[in-house]
């Protein structure tokens, strides 16, 4: 039987290699021809299938497939009443009726027509910001919301692993659903792969309904590593929100040897701006779990909110399914709105070409940006890649720092003091066209200056790199940035 097994798999192998060159070029036509998109992208792969065969073969089993097209994502549109203060909210900017109480913010009034006409984003203003950047206070937060819901809870999170911090999390959750508090978990099944359908399962029994995001077709098996759900967000009886960087896990909180101290940002929001988030929540759960809760109104019901905040905030998201990249281009739009100063984090700085022609337009109009990414690598080709482009804003006459403070995971821009825009996705192509991604827009002094601050604090632990330092580094990173950058379209 074993013989049979083995003699059919060296068959099917030299019937591989035999015919090679005719799967190279019938993928190359698939490419070429039946998938849109962007020319570097295409001769990336192209090379790869070239001067690696069976391996570029491989990956782009894994990678490579572009599904964004395909029936899977095609996810339930917002309706009724949430479409209805988007069409009023266009007519008012279109009228001029529509004005944002600092008048500094006026020259961002076209930012937020294109969200509301091309991610359905509306724009609220009685919001309270609070932003974490250490792990440790993010989750006691979230811990004391949870103990606090009367009605529902709904978390969604990239990374969730077993341990001490999801055991202290999870208790909290189990106590709420056995009084009657709706729990639901939606995980993304690559990012938790490391939990087991057991703990899943355990939690089922306890009243809380989870679901998977893109589910692995072979047990653990996971074929495809684009179209992640990397969002991360968290409603508490739709008054208070929270979204972020922070995933859940004991790295997040600084218990990681490797790591260190974990640098993120993570926003907790009260007010109007937590509904966009419990809609981005049910969208995603309805296509992980075959549901419908858009058919339970009173989970979209306005609560009773206590901080009484009168921040602008639209969340906007973006991802596989998405008609552009709403993300990616509220980037754009707000390097090329900025006059006096960008800020810029990032663990991954790997810009598509227009994002890294704007940011060295910017440099080179005396705008002063300023870019900041970790002292060390969690994805080493990401990393060196990152680096490469670097240079290109050290050329430009950016300042780029790295952080030597532990890990920066911090994923967000400010512009001039006046508007910021954080959340999940990175400063890279994944995010911006593969990944499901999730910010928030804020148009608030207030907090867009706390961002500032809490940058500047960064460069305290932080290393400047200048133009001689960069030149000096060897032949063998040369050559790591080179090859990275190189392969920057598939990272």
């Amino acid at each position: 039987m074993l013989g049979n097994i083995w003699n059919d798999l060296c068959t099917g192998t030299g019937w591989m290699m035999e015919h090679l060159v005719l799967i190279n070029i019938l993928l190359s036509f698939v490419i070429i021809f039946f998938q849109r998109r962007k020319p570097q992208t295409v001769w990336t792969w192209l090379l790869v299938l070239y001067f690696i065969p069976i391996v570029g073969f491989v990956l782009y089993l894994l990678i490579g497939q572009d599904f964004r097209k395909s029936r899977m994502f095609k996810m339930k549109e917002i309706e009724g009443e949430v479409n209805y203060a988007v069409r009023r909210q266009e007519k008012s900017i279109r009228r001029k009726q529509f004005r944002l109480s600092n008048p500094k913010m006026e020259r961002f009034e076209n930012l937020i027509y294109y969200n509301l006409e091309a991610a359905s984003a509306v724009l609220t203003g009685n919001n309270d910001v609070q932003i974490y950047t250490d792990g440790r206070e993010k989750f006691a937060a979230l811990i004391r919301e949870i103990r606090a819901a009367k009605t529902y809870i709904h978390l969604q999170y990239y990374i969730i692993r077993k341990d001490e911090l999801w055991q202290a999390i999870s208790r909290e959750l189990i106590k709420k659903a056995k009084e009657g508090v709706e729990v639901r978990i939606l995980f993304d099944s690559m990012g938790c792969r490391d939990m087991k359908k057991k703990d899943w399962e355990e939690l089922n029994a306890n009243g809380i309904q989870t679901a998977e995001f893109f589910p692995a077709l072979l047990g653990k098996l996971h074929l495809r590593v684009n179209y992640r759900n990397h969002r991360k967000i968290a409603v508490i009886d739709g008054r208070v929100g929270f979204v972020g960087g922070f995933n859940i896990g004991k790295e997040y909180i600084g218990l990681s040897e490797k790591f260190g101290y974990w640098r993120d940002t993570h926003l907790c929001i009260e007010g109007s701006a937590v509904t966009s988030l419990a809609v981005r929540f049910v969208m995603d759960w309805n296509y992980a779990a075959r549901d419908n809760l858009f058919l339970r109104d009173e989970l979209f019901e306005i609560p009773e909110y206590v901080r009484n905040g009168r921040e602008p905030v639209q969340i906007i998201s973006s991802g596989p399914d998405s008609k552009s990249e709403e993300i990616r281009d509220n980037y754009m739009r707000l390097i090329h709105k900025a006059r006096h100063h960008i800020y810029l984090q990032t663990p991954y700085f790997v810009p598509d070409d227009c994002i890294l022609e704007a940011l060295r337009i910017a440099a080179k109009s005396g705008v002063d940006v300023r870019i900041m990414i970790p002292c060390k690598p969690d994805h080493p080709f990401v990393y060196w890649a990152s680096y490469s482009y670097l240079g290109d804003m050290i050329e430009a006459g950016a300042k780029c720092y790295v952080y030597n403070n532990g890990f920066l995971h911090v994923k967000g821009l400010t512009v001039d003091g006046l508007v910021s825009c954080f959340g999940t996705a990175n400063m890279d192509i994944r995010s911006f066209e593969l990944n499901f991604e999730v910010n928030a827009v804020i148009y608030s002094e207030e907090t867009t200056k706390k961002l500032e601050e809490a940058f500047e604090q960064d460069i305290l632990n932080s290393t400047l790199v200048t133009k001689r330092l960069y030149e000096e580094r060897s032949l063998l990173i040369r050559g790591k940035e080179q090859f990275s950058r190189l392969l920057s379209p598939l990272l």
